[in-house]
């Protein structure tokens, strides 16, 4: 049996990348896990949480996995790719997905595309319809500033070792991510020198790339990389 982690990103939750999960266990028999990063859930509870505490919990449940399965694949979103990164260097993964994965932050030119968005509904009085606003107004009222450091220390952790990862990698990046911008994705194409890479971008999506319109096309693509033989 295969098995597949996929890891949230940073303020978010499994509900981040459940859309994917969701399509790979109707269309594999693969265990698919995926964890809840300590601090991070519906509810967020940042204060004190460490970098070293979100890898870590990663890298248990990737433990666990690859006693139980004979090939283990892992798939990131955002911080979560950063995360997968390291994990796929220091132990023995079958393949990679990083989705959105922040190499890069802040997307500026987008982001001012959805914050005149955000005020547009604000004069029509339709801002409790607004996806974008929903969403961040809580996150950004419930992250210390302490966490924003740790998330840097999980960039600074895993950007250096992008060169050393030898196995296949899917990348896939939204257009109209106004979080991570486009060129985190040229980035990491560049830096893994690993031959075997796809590099895929969504004109659709936004930062939450496996709740895109378009997603069906990406989950598709993601399953056939990881099933694909070497």
């Amino acid at each position: 049996m295969n098995g597949c982690l996929l890891i949230h990103g940073f303020t978010g939750g499994p509900y981040e990348v459940d859309p994917l999960a969701r399509y790979l266990r109707q269309h594999t028999d693969w265990k698919i896990v995926v964890p809840t990063l300590p601090g991070h859930g519906e509810t967020l509870d940042l204060k004190g949480k460490k970098a070293d505490e979100w890898v870590k919990h990663a890298e248990e449940e990737l433990k666990a996995l690859l006693e139980e399965c004979e090939e283990v694949y892992v798939i990131g979103f955002s911080m979560g790719g950063l995360i997968a990164s390291y994990l796929s260097v220091e132990y023995p993964v079958g393949k990679l997905v990083l989705l959105s994965a922040a190499a890069y932050y802040v997307n500026p030119k987008q982001l001012l595309v959805d914050i005149r968005e955000v005020f547009r509904d604000v004069f029509k009085g339709e801002l409790a319809n607004n996806e974008l606003y929903l969403r961040y107004k809580k996150k950004i009222k419930d992250t210390p500033i302490s966490a924003t450091y740790q998330f840097r220390k999980v960039v600074m952790m895993a950007k250096p070792l992008l060169k050393d990862i030898k196995i296949p990698v899917f990348i896939a990046q939204g257009k109209k991510d106004g979080i991570v911008p486009p060129k985190s994705a040229d980035f990491l194409y560049e830096e893994i020198t690993y031959e075997e890479k796809v590099r895929h971008f969504s004109e659709e999506a936004k930062h939450l790339i496996c709740h895109s319109d378009d997603s069906e096309e990406l989950f598709q693509k993601v399953k056939d990389f990881l099933v694909k033989e070497k």
